[in-house]
């Protein structure tokens, strides 16, 4: 008999509150994941829909950033989480609210909206800040990753290999698939995290982003930017993993891993 399933959700939702109208609710009693990461929420908690709020048997935590309608993340859950940390400890990263630390039972999830490297001039001034970041949340999770089940569910704002975006060569040069940005995430893989979606598909032709251009997401030219990673001790539970292309609502799609419930202990 096959174990027990869990279902964990990642998805940049790019402000829950345009999101919510777009109809993730319904996509939420749809998919009956047991917990969702959330990405650019966009909101402070007072914010956040009363329709996502009120909804029955669910558990919300929200990390807002300082600056209203910017950044945050948020967690919705099933089961109580046992604990939830927001802090890397460092307000440059702090302020803009993009992690959230949580343990429920033996699985500890990290969600995480990681920076973009680009500026608001388009250029590739944050990249500093991002890798800072990056290296910040990699050094917070290493005891984690040593001796625990870890989950990190995020918008990493990278493409990892040039199978991972639609036109590899026309940006070689733009944050999101920087060398050094894509040399971070390979550290982060040496180091025993696993990308759960490739370890299950080899395949090209699978993105989670894709901009605003027109057609661009009709003709499936995207990025693969959002990821589950596992730690080696959790990897062994993962059952499956996946991406929703087909779910609207925001510029990302939802992912995901189907885990054993015995995970959780």
């Amino acid at each position: 008999m096959r174990p027990a399933s869990l279902r964990i959700i990642s998805w940049n939702v790019n402000g829950i509150r345009a999101c919510v109208r777009k109809g993730f609710v319904d996509w939420l009693r749809r998919s009956r994941p047991t917990i969702v990461g959330l990405q650019e929420v966009r909101a402070l908690e007072a914010e956040v829909p009363d329709a996502l709020r009120a909804l029955t048997g669910w558990h919300l935590h929200v990390s807002p950033a300082a600056r209203r309608g910017y950044s945050g993340v948020a967690v919705l859950s099933r089961r109580p989480f046992d604990a939830v940390h927001t802090t890397l400890g460092d307000p440059r990263f702090d302020i803009e609210g993009r992690v959230q630390f949580a343990r429920c039972g033996r699985l500890c999830i990290a969600n995480v909206y990681f920076p973009k490297g680009s500026g608001t001039a388009r250029d590739n001034s944050r990249v500093p800040y991002k890798l800072d970041f990056y290296r910040r949340v990699f050094d917070a999770l290493e005891p984690w990753r040593r001796r625990e089940r870890v989950l990190v569910l995020g918008d990493f704002n990278t493409a990892h290999q040039p199978i991972d975006l639609a036109r590899p060569q026309a940006n070689v040069q733009n944050s999101g698939f920087l060398p050094e940005e894509r040399a971070e995430l390979s550290r982060w893989i040496a180091a025993g995290w696993v990308d759960t979606f490739r370890h299950f598909e080899p395949g090209p032709g699978h993105y989670t982003w894709w901009s605003n251009l027109p057609g661009a997401r009709q003709r499936n030219i995207g990025w693969r930017i959002d990821y589950v990673l596992a730690s080696p001790a959790a990897m062994p539970y993962v059952q499956r993993a996946f991406i929703q292309p087909h779910i609207t609502g925001s510029d990302h799609c939802p992912v995901g891993v189907d885990i054993d419930a015995a995970m959780l202990g």
